[in-house]
């Protein structure tokens, strides 16, 4: 099947805006780790989309200030450095950074020809809760919408191929079917014009992406 393929990478950076700065100054260690950011995932993000030609797109304000995979009625939304401005901040927040990077992709999704194929870049910490994460790589998509599931399979066995020795799993560490952008995408089409799949890699890995993003790239195209 031929599909329209575009990227997004939601937690690409932890930039936060000069105003907001006073919130973050006691807590950088925090907006440099894990909860601030993904780190390496714009990386694999940029690589993958310049080498399969298809349009990308990251958010790069912190998710501490505001949070673009979450629903505007989901509690996470805003994180606790940011839960208690008011809601007039909050409204400047979602108009200048959460409805900005969201409506920019939508509107190219409405350029691309059915069906397509939005991958949703994103890494996870190894350790959570003091607990090991078994994961390598997670494929989080929709067991009920065919075209995810098609895909989704095909990558693993694609990815299982490329990446001899790796654990990769659907669905972990998270379900693809909570809350997040691709979910509420799905509502937006049908399951034959999109199919919105979270690709989330192990930071483990992080710090040496390129033997990961080229493998990447050989499991996607053959399938696209």
């Amino acid at each position: 099947m031929n599909y329209s393929l575009i990227f997004s990478c939601e937690h690409a950076g932890n930039q936060v805006p000069d105003e907001f700065q006073s919130l973050f100054n006691p807590h950088t260690e925090v907006l440099h780790s894990h909860r601030g950011w993904d780190p390496g995932a714009w990386l694999l993000a940029t690589f993958l989309s310049q080498q399969l030609d298809a349009p990308l797109f990251g958010c790069h304000t912190t998710r501490l200030l505001i949070e673009p995979n979450r629903s505007l009625d989901n509690g996470q939304l805003f994180s606790e450095f940011t839960d208690s401005l008011s809601q007039e901040i909050k409204e400047k927040l979602v108009q200048e950074i959460y409805y900005p990077y969201r409506e920019k992709l939508q509107m190219t999704l409405k350029k691309l020809t059915p069906p397509i194929l939005h991958l949703s870049i994103h890494s996870f910490t190894p350790i959570w809760n003091q607990q090991e994460r078994k994961t390598d790589i997670g494929i989080l998509f929709d067991p009920s919408r065919e075209l995810e599931s098609s895909f989704s399979k095909q990558l693993k066995i694609n990815l299982t191929h490329n990446f001899p020795g790796f654990q990769i799993d659907f669905n972990e560490p998270y379900k693809g079917t909570d809350d997040g952008f691709t979910t509420w995408l799905r509502r937006q089409y049908s399951d034959k014009e999109y199919a919105g799949i979270e690709i989330e890699v192990n930071q483990k890995f992080a710090s040496n992406l390129s033997a990961i993003s080229t493998a990447f790239v050989k499991s996607i195209e053959t399938i696209r």
